[in-house]
């Protein structure tokens, strides 16, 4: 994790200050954790609650993606929030809002008020979503801000997991998502565990430090000097000119609003555009039709419940693979590479997935497979998830996380989250409709969608990697 950083600033940074970033920003990452968890544990639960409640694929598909209107609202409410209250007052909101969420998910009366407490959930999940990456690349040292704030995906895919073993664990016990528990339902405990790392995050923002910019934003220079000392292991001459690095970059004392991102030919500034297109690409090319319906899909091409939650989980390990090369990588490789080797391995991997599914064979209602193709579309959707994990899943976080000037930083991460949820629910909301029209046909339109990105960073992107953040202009 932290060997062999380069660029500004490597050498100031001691192990034993590294150290103690490295656990300040695994805490704030915890967000990311509650992040994958709430957004991918519906996936063992979406057939049972539309066995339970009765509901259409439509509807269902409504339920699910619910989170993810909360998740861009609470991505646009988060900036300011984060300006006016700071980085770790909106952390424990975001910890409450994710403990309330899974009490009432898991025990809902209809599924409108489950659809409302996803939502709510979703709120969480947005504002996790900007503040983690914010706190992490305003805490770490230029040097290893990459691999640092690659921990906020790391965390996410480890969530991921979790969420994944978790549903499996406990429908293996019960007898399926529809098996009982004691006084509830499988599903139900699926929705619910997500109530422990929620007081376990809320505990963890009480730890850590506040953000040293919002520190000197809010006159407070005598705290964020011995917070960047402590972080970067730098001399008092040293703090002091960071500081004042600090005080230039935020230009005016003011907070920022989402109308200083406005300007340029289309509205508003090319860095913004250039933040919420890397946001929307992450989502149009499919990947959480993976995490969200990953068991309902190898269930609609012939596998078994069972042994559709254990792909699932296969999957997530995969997904943990590729984000640990991308640590690796992140700050000797760079963030644009990585970005064009990931859209290059999507397409292909989408492509591939794409012709698998069309041999399906459908009888009635259901679909199966042949061996041979089932395999194929097994390592088809596991190398999407490598290419996927080891750049757009873990570069994304960390661009938007340190290209925007300080200045405009957390409006414009709203603003780019925002778009980055807008887009995850559409692809979700739109997904059990497509699957049951033509399977092949919507992965297809996925393998344009990561095709597409790759033009979009070879033209647009440009690399970050050891620049400091009062240097991105």
């Amino acid at each position: 994790m932290v060997a062999g950083g380069t660029g500004q600033g490597a050498g100031h940074t001691s192990q034993e200050n590294l150290a103690y970033v490295v656990l300040i920003a695994g805490a704030a990452a915890m967000g990311g954790f509650l992040f994958g968890y709430d957004t991918s544990v519906i996936n063992g639960a979406v057939d049972a609650i539309q066995d339970r409640f009765e509901v259409s694929s439509l509807l269902v598909g409504f339920t699910v993606s619910s989170a993810l209107l909360g998740s861009a609202l609470g991505a646009w409410v988060a900036g300011g929030l984060a300006d006016r209250h700071g980085r770790i007052r909106v952390m424990q909101l975001a910890a409450i809002l994710f403990a309330v969420s899974a009490v009432g998910s898991a025990l809902p009366f209809t599924v409108w008020d489950l659809t409302v407490w996803r939502l709510l959930g979703g709120v969480a999940i947005g504002i996790a979503s900007v503040i983690a990456p914010t706190y992490i690349a305003e805490i770490a040292p230029a040097a290893y801000r990459g691999r640092l704030g690659s921990m906020q995906q790391l965390a996410i895919v480890l969530g991921i997991a979790a969420s994944q073993l978790v549903n499996y664990a406990i429908a293996a016990a019960a007898g399926g998502a529809r098996g009982e528990l004691g006084p509830l339902e499988a599903w139900q405990w699926m929705l619910g565990v997500e109530l422990a790392p929620a007081l376990l995050y809320l505990l963890l923002t009480l730890t850590i430090p506040e953000s040293p910019r919002f520190l000197v934003r809010t006159g407070r220079v005598g705290r964020a000097r011995r917070i960047l000392a402590r972080v970067e292991g730098a001399d008092e001459s040293t703090v002091d000119d960071r500081i004042e690095e600090i005080r230039s970059a935020l230009g005016s004392e003011r907070r920022p609003t989402p109308r200083d991102l406005t300007g340029g030919r289309f509205g508003l500034l090319p860095i913004v555009w250039i933040g919420m297109g890397l946001s929307a690409f992450q989502q149009l090319v499919g990947i959480n039709v993976i995490f969200y319906y990953s068991a309902s899909l190898w269930q609609s091409v012939g596998i078994e419940e069972s042994d559709s939650l254990l792909l699932s989980l296969f999957t997530s390990i995969v997904n943990i693979v590729g984000t640990f090369v991308a640590i690796a990588l992140v700050d000797r490789v760079g963030r644009k590479p990585l970005l064009l080797v990931g859209s290059a391995g999507m397409t292909v991997a989408l492509s591939a997935a794409a012709v698998a599914f069309s041999r399906a064979t459908v009888v009635g209602d259901s679909a199966e497979l042949s061996p041979g193709w089932g395999l194929v579309a097994l390592v088809a959707a596991s190398s999407f998830v490598l290419f996927f994990s080891l750049s757009w899943g873990v570069m994304v976080w960390v661009l938007l996380g340190e290209m925007f000037p300080l200045r405009i930083r957390a409006a414009a991460m709203a603003v780019a989250t925002a778009t980055q949820w807008i887009a995850n629910w559409l692809v979700t909301v739109t997904f059990p409709s497509l699957r049951d029209w033509n399977l092949a046909g919507t992965y297809v339109m996925y393998a344009v969608f990561a095709a597409l990105s790759f033009v979009f960073v070879l033209r647009w992107v440009r690399e970050t990697k050891g620049k400091k953040l009062e240097e991105m202009g």
